[in-house]
């Protein structure tokens, strides 16, 4: 078999985006001291903040000033900025002083002190918080990184490179850097709901993203229902043998939930290779099953994926041809018994599959639909057979409802069904419409 992802824990697939602060920004100019004695809104410059800010200021634009050396006088600046006219200021020049000696933490202590001024030009908040964010991010302080990143989505932030997507898509990736699954899956999951709702495009990597963090911490049920929603979005065969694999990968199934497992890799179009066929014609069992055994066989060989050189599939192939006959004069006495008001459990189960088996679905619907409310039934075996019935009836809605009922095990392979159940109904022919009444004269 094999696998989809590796199962170790791979390294945060974050967005690649240039961090935006290799050029230095233009300070605010200091207002004349005349003007800086008022102060009832927060401003103005004390004498304290200009001895300290005025000197370092001219000797920071000196051409190949050494910031380190100007370090001291940088950090007393810090204590000095009271007023918001002076964080402005302040910490425009202390970014500056960051871009000029490549010191990350300067600037971002020098864009959170222009950020908490309340003075940064609305126009731009949103590229300053999404500069803090990319600093703090790139420290790896992510709640600090989380807040400047919802400042920015808050303020529209968008380049000609990062959409108003990126940003989201960002946050998860910030919850999951931070180890908060829970929450990065929360936010994902409601941001591609978000937009599916508005009829927006969501890109598959939003999806695939999500399984895969999932897939690698073995996050359930987080990880089917990101597949689900990935398939009902992304139906193609490959994404669906994907789906089945890491499904196989999760969990150690038996026979009879790897049968259910491929028979809807076989609808789907996702056994591609000759152990595929091995598997299914091992938990289908041409003794118990022939005519889906036979069915199953010759499909693989036709498609070539199958030879005939195979003697595990040659074998299967003669049993079950061997057996069709008799199997299907049998289908009238299992109709019959279990269809009697005293039938056993296990009759009426045998029912539900042979007739599944032979693709009548209403017939496998109703003996299931029986024993689903017999004593002793394999409650979620029932319902996922009773959910394949409906799906190949038509009947989507009931699909669900059944499938949704399935626990333990068998949950991903019901939700794998349900994806499959919404690709079925997003496909289907609609009804055509009824034929007009004749005009009365």
């Amino acid at each position: 078999m094999k696998a989809l992802f590796s199962r170790k824990r791979a390294s945060s697939m974050a967005l690649a985006f240039a961090l935006a602060t290799g050029t230095a920004l233009a300070a605010t100019a200091l207002i004349p001291a005349a003007a800086s004695a008022q102060d009832d809104d927060g401003g103005g410059y004390s004498d304290e903040f200009r001895a300290a800010y005025v000197p370092l200021d001219e000797a920071l634009k000196v051409e190949g000033a050494d910031v380190s050396a100007l370090r001291p006088q940088i950090d007393a600046l810090i204590p000095l900025l009271g007023t918001n006219d002076e964080k402005i200021a302040g910490g425009g020049l202390i970014f500056n002083a960051g871009i000029a000696s490549s010191d990350r933490a300067l600037q971002l202590q020098g864009m959170e002190l222009m950020l908490a001024s309340g003075q940064v030009p609305v126009e731009q908040t949103g590229r300053y918080n999404f500069i803090a964010y990319q600093l703090a991010n790139e420290a790896n302080d992510y709640v600090k990184a989380r807040r400047y990143l919802q400042g920015a989505i808050q303020y529209n932030f968008t380049t000609d490179t990062i959409s108003a997507p990126d940003l989201q898509i960002a946050m998860a990736e910030n919850f999951f850097a931070a180890n908060e699954l829970s929450a990065g899956y929360e936010f994902l999951a409601g941001a591609i709901a978000n937009r599916e709702a508005q009829n927006l495009p969501v890109e598959e990597q939003w999806y695939r993203r999500g399984v895969t963090v999932a897939y690698e911490n073995e996050s359930v049920p987080q990880v089917y229902d990101f597949t689900t929603m990935w398939l009902s979005a992304f139906p193609s065969a490959d994404n669906w043998r994907d789906a089945v694999n890491l499904t196989r990968n999760l969990n150690d199934f038996q026979g009879p939930e790897i049968l259910d497992l491929f028979r809807l890799s076989r609808r789907v179009g996702a056994l591609q290779d000759a152990s595929d066929y091995d598997y299914y014609v091992e938990a289908a069992d041409p003794r118990r099953l022939p005519k889906e055994v036979k069915d199953v066989i010759d499909q693989g060989m036709a498609s070539g994926i199958v030879s005939g050189d195979n003697l595990f599939i040659t074998e299967a192939l003669g049993i079950a041809n061997g057996r069709i006959a008799a199997d299907r004069r049998d289908l009238p006495a299992l109709e019959r018994d279990a269809m009697a008001s005293g039938a056993g459990l296990r009759t009426v189960v045998a029912a539900g599959d042979a007739f599944l088996s032979y693709d009548d679905f209403a017939k496998s619907a109703a003996f299931f639909e029986r024993a689903a409310s017999m004593p002793g039934a394999d409650s979620n075996l029932v319902h996922t057979r009773l959910g394949i019935a409906k799906i190949e009836m038509g009947d989507f809605a009931g699909a669900r409802e059944v499938l949704s009922q399935v626990q333990g095990n068998r949950l991903p392979i019901a939700k794998l069904w349900i994806a499959y159940a919404n690709e079925r109904e997003a496909t289907a022919a609609p009804a055509p419409a009824a034929p007009a009444a004749p005009a009365t004269m």
